[in-house]
Parts: structure tokens; C-alpha cells; sequence
């Protein structure tokens, strides 16, 4: 038995939770460092990682250390190592459930996209070795797009992306993950009309059988009740956490825009799709409404919540979300279909004297897109 094996076993709960806190004092944070920082070759280990490589020295250096010897120095085959045989991962579009597929996965996009490079740019975690940890990483990627892919023959063009990994680890290896990317902002930097592309992906997905069930009403309300009161704060591990979760009920689900004025900095630098980069109150306001103007009816339902004290003051806190409705309006899709869109999100907040300073928001309008055309086809093949 190891000594981080004996330690789990022999101290007690209460020693144990003062440990873990005083441990992730150490962990390092990924704003204001170098690669070099975050991932160092004479570090000593700072945190308990029972059953993690010998390299790793806290989970925010296994999180950044790995994505880059798998991506960047393409050692694909880590995956084995790091991966569980049956790992689920979800995308917006489609999810896979195997080590195996995320391998092929891998080598297909390190193929059409050979320069690309992804630099951390934030990592909030929460958990131990003995319950597990999840992350949240929030990635920069910049690259050009030189070879054949998905999206046709190779531009040229150089583009830069964002994108959240939200994992769940145990012992080394990642069992459970959520990738959300701004597909729509990849295909624009590089010249291409994202409706045929959306086009060939929903008939795909069509001649797969594939279809979003549109079961009616999404449960915002229940029947002629206004939204629920209370938010659900079961996910909240902080009072900071639940605070963020009855605001964000209120600004989604109870339309009580008004919220932003209240919450936000003035100054607040909000980053969004598109590689949207926008400045001020109104802004974030402006964009705000038009995702809830494109599906008037939707559902703002958060499934993990998770955050860390910010070395730049404040807390950084990671919301994982999914809204659904239909597009019933016309605020960034164009005409309204009426077609179901369930979209799958990650949102970091940096807060400060309990005001957003600074906010990223990664969702894809090309899933919602490929969703429209989607329904499109299935009402065209039932008439």
C-alpha cells in the first residue's frame, strides 16, 4: 500500500477536509503563468494524487500537461493511459462511449488541423483523490486550416477557437467528459458557408434515424404556474455557488433582465461565441436577449457548478447548462421554424466584491443550425 493509499484510509474526515482545503492553496492557477509554471519538470508534488502518474504534481497540472502531451506533442496513445476502456463523452451533436472512438476522434482532428496548438487559459476544479476530481478547462486554440477535412479542402486560413472540457477523473484517467466548442466561430474565420456544412451534418444524422424529439414543453412552466420560485441549489457546494444559481434562474427563467444591470460590472469584459469579445453592461444585456429571443420559450437548466479562489482576486466559478426550446423567433437563426434546439453549455464567471468582471461563455450556433435543418428534414419525410 502506498503512503497516499494509508492516508486515505487512517485519517479522519474532519483532518482529511482541513488537508484537502490547505492542498488546494498550493494548486497552481493558470492566469498569470507560463506553460513552464504550469507544467515544471522539478515541482514537487503539492497535492495528494493517489493513483496519478508520477509527473503530475497537483490536478491542475495533469489537466494542462496531459492536453498538451496528447495534442500538442501528439502522443495520442496517453489516451490508453488516461482514459478509461468505456469513457463517455458528450458533445452538443453526438456523444461516444469508448476509449477507442476518442482515439479515432483525435487523429482525425489532429490531421485536418495539424498547427493547431490549445493553451490553457483557466482551470476550476473542485474534489480529492479519494472521491474523485472534475475540471473545468478552458482552452485557446489557434492554428490554420491546411489539410482536407470535414469541412472540405483546406482554406489557408488561420483561425482561433475556444473551447470547455469539463472531466470528471479518478486515479490517472478520465471517465466522463463534456467538450463544448464554437464551431460556428471555426467555420466563419475560415471562409465557408456554415448551412451546407450544417446541411450535410443533420442529413447525416437523419439517414442515421437520428432526430431531436420534440416532446412539447420543457417544464419552465408547469402548465399556467409562472417558472418556480426558488432555483435548485442540490448542485451548490458553496453559498457563493448557490448565489450564482438563484441569479442565473432569475435572468433565464424568470426573463428578470434587469439582473444584469444589478450583477454585472460596467466594465465587465464579457467573451462569447463567434469569438465575440464585448465591453460593458449593455452589451452582455444585448446578448443575453438574443439567445433567449431565438427560443422565447426556453428552459435554463444548470447541471454542475463548480469554483476556486482567483489569485486575481475574487472567485472564478464554472457553470455546466443546457437550454432547450423552440425557435420561435428571429433573433440569431433567422426566420422562426418552430424546430426543438437543446443546446449544451459552459459558462466561467470571474466575480468580484459579488459583480462579474469578466465572463466566457462557449456554446455552438452551428449545433443550433444543424438542429433547425434537422427538423426541417424530419417534417419534410412525414408529410
Amino acid at each position: 500500500m502506498s503512503d497516499d493509499d494509508s492516508a486515505a484510509k487512517i485519517t479522519p474526515p474532519l483532518l482529511r477536509a482541513s488537508l484537502i482545503h490547505s492542498e488546494s492553496q498550493s494548486v497552481l492557477q493558470v492566469e498569470r503563468r507560463d506553460f513552464t509554471d504550469l507544467a515544471p519538470t522539478d515541482r514537487p508534488r503539492v497535492q495528494s494524487l493517489r493513483g496519478f502518474d508520477a509527473c503530475y504534481t497537483d490536478i491542475v497540472d495533469y489537466i494542462v500537461r496531459c492536453t498538451h502531451r496528447i495534442w500538442d506533442e501528439r502522443d495520442i496513445g496517453l489516451i490508453y493511459s488516461h482514459y478509461t476502456h468505456n469513457s463517455d463523452v458528450y458533445y452538443n451533436l453526438k456523444s461516444v462511449h469508448s476509449r477507442e472512438e476518442i482515439v479515432r476522434d483525435t487523429i482525425d482532428r489532429l490531421a485536418a488541423f495539424p498547427e493547431r496548438r490549445g493553451m490553457a487559459t483557466q482551470v476550476i476544479w473542485r474534489g480529492n483523490d479519494v472521491d474523485g476530481f472534475y475540471t473545468s478547462h478552458l482552452v485557446t486554440g489557434a492554428g490554420r486550416h491546411t489539410q482536407d477535412s470535414a469541412y472540405g479542402r483546406p482554406t489557408g486560413r488561420s483561425f482561433n477557437t475556444r473551447t470547455i472540457a469539463d472531466c470528471m477523473i479518478f486515479e490517472n484517467r478520465i471517465y466522463r467528459e463534456w467538450i463544448v466548442s464554437d464551431g460556428m466561430g471555426l467555420i466563419r474565420q475560415l471562409g465557408l458557408d456554415p448551412n451546407p456544412i450544417a446541411d450535410a451534418t443533420a442529413r447525416e444524422m437523419h439517414d442515421r434515424g437520428q432526430s431531436l424529439l420534440d416532446f412539447g414543453e420543457n417544464r419552465r412552466l408547469i402548465g399556467q404556474y409562472p417558472p418556480e420560485e426558488a432555483a435548485d441549489l442540490s448542485i451548490a457546494h458553496t453559498d457563493h455557488e448557490a448565489d450564482l444559481l438563484r441569479w442565473l434562474h432569475a435572468l433565464f427563467n424568470h426573463r428578470m433582465l434587469g439582473e444584469i444591470d444589478r450583477r454585472y460590472a460596467a466594465n465587465v469584459l464579457y467573451h462569447g461565441s463567434n469569438l465575440r469579445n464585448l465591453y460593458g453592461r449593455a452589451a452582455v444585456l444585448n446578448r443575453t436577449l438574443q439567445l433567449i429571443a431565438t427560443m422565447p420559450d426556453c428552459a435554463y437548466i444548470p447541471q454542475h457548478i463548480c469554483s476556486v479562489a482567483s489569485e486575481e482576486g475574487g472567485e472564478k466559478i464554472a457553470v455546466r447548462w443546457i437550454i432547450e426550446g423552440h425557435h420561435l423567433g428571429h433573433a440569431m437563426m433567422g426566420p422562426p421554424t418552430g424546430h426543438r434546439i437543446f443546446l449544451l453549455g459552459i459558462s466561467h464567471y470571474h466575480i468580484v466584491n459579488n459583480r462579474i468582471v469578466e465572463q466566457w461563455d462557449v456554446f455552438d450556433e452551428m449545433a443550433m443550425l444543424t438542429q433547425i435543418k434537422l427538423g426541417a428534414m424530419r417534417a419534410s419525410a412525414s408529410l
